[in-house]
């Protein structure tokens, strides 16, 4: 099997900046025909410039918490490239949480951004794929990868919500994943930690010993570079893993084999 991407059209949804822009970009690189989809309209305009009307590469500005934004996004897809094949739910957020605040709403605001944005937009670009393969013989329908975190195993004071709504959207991937398997769809998930974004690049600039926290308490001693993260998505896209799904496929180092002392997850 392949791990070429070359010629497939994909979504990729925080791809405004950071490690969904990361993806976006790789996936670009290897051929493939992209929507950058992320709300920040600014970020996308000055991150592509004229390279969106190159015509493998487009981006959709909206706000996926809304069910007309994400029947538009697909719709703008199929208008550019015809079909989907590959959707890469790449946006996330972090909030830190105050577990006794009765009054935050931290643990919906998550769970809204990091799961059901995630499966509303699966669930309709599922229906797409369906469609698609009827018309087709293709060994795989389509493939859908989430992007994950290793919170979801680890618990932290601060990152109560995060934790859980990420621990929800892996327990999301191996659920539909068995909902979709009859109709040829795979569905994984890539759990990472610390992976030097450009976001991460400036947090740790002015603090040495924040890096070397998480070097210390990561088995490989070091950060990933975001190709590390970028060519694993590529995999679990391509005809390589057309045998793969319902896996959290973790990119951390080794640092969730170790017992957790304090530590934050990225």
């Amino acid at each position: 099997m392949s791990f070429s991407i070359d010629g497939k059209s994909v979504i990729v949804t925080g791809a405004a900046n950071g490690i969904g822009l990361a993806i976006a970009r790789h996936f670009v690189d290897q051929g493939a025909n992209v929507m950058f989809a992320d709300m920040d309209e600014a970020s996308l305009v000055k991150e592509l410039g004229e390279e969106h009307q190159d015509g493998k590469i487009q981006y959709f500005a909206g706000d996926l918490r809304e069910k007309l934004t994400i029947a538009n996004l697909l719709s703008a897809t199929i208008d550019a490239f015809d079909r989907v094949d590959v959707l890469v739910n790449a946006s996330r957020q972090i909030l830190v949480s105050d577990a006794l605040d009765c009054d935050d709403t931290s643990m919906e605001e998550m769970l809204q951004q990091n799961l059901m944005n995630n499966l509303r937009l699966t669930q309709l670009v599922a229906k797409r794929m369906i469609k698609q393969a009827e018309e087709g013989t293709e060994i795989c329908a389509g493939a859908i990868i989430n992007l994950s975190s290793i919170a979801a195993r680890r618990a932290h004071p601060d990152l109560l919500a995060y934790s859980v709504s990420t621990a929800a959207l892996d327990q999301l991937t191996r659920s539909m994943a068995v909902a979709l398997a009859s109709h040829k769809i795979r569905v994984n998930s890539v759990a990472f930690g610390s992976v030097m974004s450009a976001s991460l690049q400036a947090q740790l600039k002015d603090s040495q010993e924040a890096r070397q926290i998480i070097e210390d308490q990561t088995p490989l001693g070091r950060i990933a570079s975001p190709t590390e993260l970028t060519e694993m998505v590529q995999f679990l896209a391509s005809d390589a893993a057309s045998f793969v799904t319902g896996q959290v496929m973790t990119i951390d180092g080794g640092r969730t084999l170790l017992d957790p002392v304090g530590l934050s997850a990225h």
